[in-house]
């Protein structure tokens, strides 16, 4: 993560709060290791070559505003909480 990310991930947490955080960390992981591996697999991108996070922080907190409460009431729901 470079020094955009954190002034990005500042953003979203001032916009929608910081009990959204952790949410939105996990989504961007997890929609960049997908985004990341299929490009990979596909030969699409060399492993050495760094992909930039930004584009999935954004992504995840676009996710997060649609679908937030869905998302955290089904985590919620699952883990018996």
């Amino acid at each position: 993560m470079g020094y955009g990310d954190f002034k990005l991930l500042a953003a979203l947490g001032a916009w929608m709060g910081w009990q959204a955080l952790p949410a939105i960390v996990l989504l961007s992981s997890l929609v960049g290791a997908v985004v990341g591996i299929s490009l990979i697999a596909f030969r699409k991108h060399e492993r050495s070559i760094p992909i930039p996070f930004g584009p999935y922080l954004a992504m995840a907190g676009w996710i997060y505003l649609i679908w937030g409460e869905q998302i955290t009431a089904a985590y919620l729901n699952w883990a018996g909480l």
